[in-house]
């Protein structure tokens, strides 16, 4: 079985997918691979350089995310181009990481974006992180520090929201600090269990 976490930034997705590595279940994170492709992948450096230029990646080799942003931030076309080249790769990634983990019950992906299960993808449940907003601006600006609030508000504001996120929910968690954690991801844990016949 496959299952998608998701949630907002801050949001705490990432301790509710460490809780699930510690369990023994392989857990795919789409962003991270998708920032390590970018570096990587030879296909993506010479399909980037050609949609956005050489500024696209600096002079050691490194993807140059401050000038890439600046240029598809508010030109939804050449976002959309960019998708389109980093997205597929991520895809192949993704299902040779899923041939790999093969015999695991069930396999945990990781994504900041993501469908409903079943809609374009080969996720059979939705797990939703949720915290209320002003305790996710928190955790976000003790984690980064470089970021200002006004910042922190605006990527929360261009995410979808909560409302979209319950709608593709088959299971959420509270991460917002009144219910302990481990034991929602151990409830979810035995049930998925069980659902794999495991």
């Amino acid at each position: 079985m496959n299952i998608g976490v998701t949630g907002g930034i801050g949001s705490g997705k990432s301790i509710v997918c460490r809780l699930f590595a510690c369990l023994d279940i392989p857990v795919y994170d789409a962003d991270t691979r998708a920032k390590w492709l970018t570096n990587h992948d030879p296909e993506i450096r010479e399909a980037v350089i050609h949609l956005l230029g050489e500024e696209s990646y600096t002079l050691d080799g490194e993807y140059n995310r401050p000038f890439v942003s600046s240029q598809v931030f508010k030109n939804t076309d050449l976002l959309k181009k960019l998708s389109g080249i980093i997205h597929p790769a991520v895809g192949k990634d993704t299902n040779a990481w899923l041939e790999k983990n093969a015999d695991s019950p069930y396999v945990i992906k990781e994504a900041a974006i993501m469908n409903k299960a079943g809609d374009n993808n080969n996720l059979d449940f939705v797990i939703v992180v949720t915290a209320p907003v002003e305790l996710r601006l928190s955790r976000i600006r003790n984690r980064d520090k470089n970021r200002s609030e006004a910042e922190i508000r605006s990527i929360i504001e261009r995410q979808i929201s909560d409302e979209e996120r319950d709608a593709i929910a088959d299971f959420k968690i509270d991460n917002g600090g009144n219910i302990a954690l481990i034991p929602q991801v151990l409830a979810l844990h035995k049930l998925f269990l069980e659902r794999a016949g495991s």
